[in-house]
């Protein structure tokens, strides 16, 4: 295989070879997509239909939704198809395309997670101009500014991988396309355009979590000086669920791309991926669900008017 014009499909790494266990992975799979779709699709229509919920918190969390149930739409079903049929192949315009829109949805949910820390420290570090700082049509600016920068990550990243040419076969070594994966495909002086845009991308993002945790340091300071208990339990219901979504996120990114080589292994980044790539969207929004007593009213008359109906 020479180059990567002669590529007409990849395979991907299977779960498991026996036909048993690929069934229980496509069980496994199907119970966490369900999960997910329920809850996310619970939450963006609790946040549309409830009046109490139209604000910016609640309008963050819905394009969260949003993004959660694109990013894990991406990846597992077509993993689920292949343990189902008992095949690994995916087209070269089909790999292509995942890792477009896999970059796309996680790309912009960093972004969303930044943008939502900083709502959160106005909320609370600047709450007399909360209504001034995030208006409708910031938050509205804000969305747009998540999901054209995710768009533009992901052309940009995918355009260069698909560029290189690839000689080194066609198997990619995790459940679904991702760019390390295709890299290892690459001729080995090839990697240097790639190079200089991951250099840039993590300089993004670590600017990205930068802000987040300074936006955390100057919440907590904060905090901390309110004089009563219930003020404090209040304020700290309104980070607690963000600041767990963040920490769940980055530190699964982190060390699926940042981990020694050595650590290295199919088995071990095909568990990362599965940390990464599908536990988030399902367990986000349980995270929200938790301690959010508003949401939790709403999803509450949300379930009791389709009971209503369906009487």
């Amino acid at each position: 295989m020479s180059n990567s014009s002669s590529l007409n499909e990849f395979l991907l790494l299977a779960f498991m070879d026996k036909r048993e266990l690929q069934l229980l992975h496509f069980s496994l799979f199907l119970g966490i997509y369900l999960a997910a779709l329920l809850g996310n699709s619970l939450i963006i229509t609790a946040v549309a239909c409830d009046h109490c919920l139209h604000t910016p918190m609640y309008f963050f969390l819905l394009n969260l939704s949003l993004l959660d149930l694109g990013s894990i739409s991406t990846t597992v079903p077509k993993s689920m198809a292949n343990s189902l049929w008992d095949t690994r192949a995916i087209s070269y315009s089909g790999c292509a395309a995942q890792v477009f829109m896999a970059l796309f949805f996680f790309s912009a949910e960093f972004s969303l997670l930044t943008v939502m820390a900083y709502d959160r420290f106005v909320a609370i570090c600047r709450p007399l101009h909360y209504g001034t700082l995030l208006g409708s049509r910031a938050c509205v600016k804000m969305a747009a500014a998540v999901w054209g920068t995710g768009f533009l990550y992901a052309l940009l990243h995918t355009a260069n991988t698909f560029s290189i040419p690839l000689c080194e076969g066609n198997v990619v070594e995790q459940f679904f396309c991702e760019i390390p994966q295709i890299l290892k495909l690459s001729c080995s002086d090839s990697y240097l355009r790639e190079f200089v845009v991951l250099v840039a991308s993590l300089c993004l993002g670590f600017g990205c979590f930068i802000f987040i945790v300074l936006s955390y340091v100057q919440i907590f300071t904060v905090v901390l000086r309110i004089p009563s208990e219930q003020g404090r339990h209040k304020a700290f219901s309104m980070c607690l669920p963000h600041l767990a979504v963040v920490s769940l996120f980055v530190s699964t990114v982190l060390f699926a791309y940042l981990k020694p080589p050595s650590f290295s292994s199919p088995s071990l980044d095909l568990v990362v991926a599965v940390l990464y790539a599908v536990v988030p969207p399902g367990v986000n929004p349980l995270i929200y669900s938790l301690r959010n007593k508003e949401l939790k009213d709403a999803l509450r008359k949300l379930v009791q008017w389709v009971q209503y109906q369906h009487q």
